[in-house]
């Protein structure tokens, strides 16, 4: 059987096209290649031959076939030793193996399947036989090669998705933060006195602009962690100082709704290996959750825990808990609830999936739960450090 040059199998869209699939069939007997080749000649497959398992691996990097028919009865290398060399070299790559062989005992096809093959034909070949069992593998490759082509395609396009939300938020971030700002220094009169009309319009805008420079930051840490692009600086750190600035400026904002944070720090706890700034980030969206979705004049209650293996702390709202049947969305990229708000805040429904990302990161657990009198109660739980 003589090579031609190599085609590559058409991607369609219908049933597989497998004109130009190449095999290499590799047997020191010409006239079982000579049988082979006349049985596959009406298939329009592209075929080339080895008398040896060593010609068979000089051949194979040039011929790149798409199906391997290898005796199991070689000079030199056996059929089984030039599989496995074959798959040491080229790994996930390697085109799949049918063994040919005139053993049909059930230890040389346990030995064939242990060296990489995927099936057996036995001598003498039924034509019938050959080209089902070769159609068959050949369509199973190529399918997977699809597979992989668009899995690569996937991946790019998430990629420059990734790419595009980071820039994009990236470059709107400075310009909203000036917005806010501009808007809160008129707001304190400090361009001059305004009337109540004007205030409440400035009231809007920082209101507004904060809520997009929050969508902005989440968009940006969502592109961030996708991009696998997620560092944290771990170092043996106090938990207690960093969630105590955390409540210390959350209470700032949950004044607006007449709503006061607490926290129960009974004790200062074990150091923990942790990035302070991400599990502050943590903490800050865990709080801001708490005061949105519980109603005004609520007490928000933030203290810390411990056990033998790990610590942390929880965060007690008093908001109308998680419905039973949506509890699997909740730490999904924008995936919201069914409740709302208190206050009429956005949500964005990115926040405790950036969370789940972050603990995650630190090897660590975050979870919830409904609480029995009222509210819910979320807990972060991070591995103590090793002794």
């Amino acid at each position: 059987m003589a090579a031609t040059d190599p085609i590559s199998p058409r991607v369609s869209t219908g049933p597989m096209d497998l004109n130009g699939c190449r095999i290499l069939a590799v047997d020191d007997d010409r006239l079982n290649l000579r049988i082979l080749g006349g049985i596959l000649r009406g298939e329009n497959y592209v075929l080339n031959d080895a008398d040896s398992g060593e010609k068979a691996i000089e051949l194979y990097p040039a011929f790149r076939p798409n199906l391997v028919l290898l005796d199991v009865m070689l000079p030199g290398m056996d059929g089984f030793a030039t599989c496995r060399e074959l798959k040491r070299i080229h790994g996930d790559a390697c085109a799949p193996v049918i063994f040919v062989t005139a053993r049909n005992d059930t230890e040389g096809v346990v030995e064939g399947l242990a060296a990489g093959g995927v099936d057996y034909l036995t001598k003498p070949f039924q034509p019938k036989e050959v080209v089902a069992r070769v159609r068959t593998h050949l369509t199973s490759q190529l399918l997977t090669e699809q597979q992989k082509h668009l899995v690569a395609q996937l991946s790019k396009a998430n990629a420059d998705k990734n790419r595009f939300l980071g820039m994009a938020a990236h470059d709107l971030r400075n310009p909203l933060a000036s917005i806010r700002g501009l808007a809160e220094l008129m707001s304190d009169g400090t361009v001059g006195p305004l009337n109540a009309e004007q205030t409440e319009m400035l009231q809007m805008m920082s209101a507004a602009s904060q809520s997009m420079l929050e969508l902005v930051n989440e968009l940006l840490d969502v592109a961030t962690i996708e991009a696998g692009e997620l560092k944290v600086e771990l170092a043996p750190t106090s938990l207690a100082p960093v969630i105590e600035k955390s409540v210390y400026f959350n209470n700032i904002e949950a004044a607006k709704k007449k709503t006061r944070v607490e926290f129960d720090e009974t004790s200062l706890g074990p150091a923990l290996l942790l990035d302070p700034a991400k599990i502050r980030q943590v903490c800050d969206n865990l709080i801001s959750n708490a005061v949105k979705y519980s109603p005004k004049g609520s007490t928000i209650t933030v203290a810390l825990h411990s056990d033998d293996t790990s610590a942390g702390f929880l965060v007690r709202d008093q908001g109308p808990g998680i419905p039973d049947d949506e509890r699997d969305r909740l730490f999904k990229d924008f995936s919201r609830l069914s409740v709302r708000p208190t206050g009429g805040e956005k949500s964005t429904g990115l926040g405790l999936a950036i969370c789940r990302k972050i603990i995650d990161a630190h090897h660590g657990t975050i979870t919830a739960r409904n609480l029995s009198e009222k509210g819910c109660e979320f807990k972060v739980a991070l591995p103590l450090l090793s002794k």
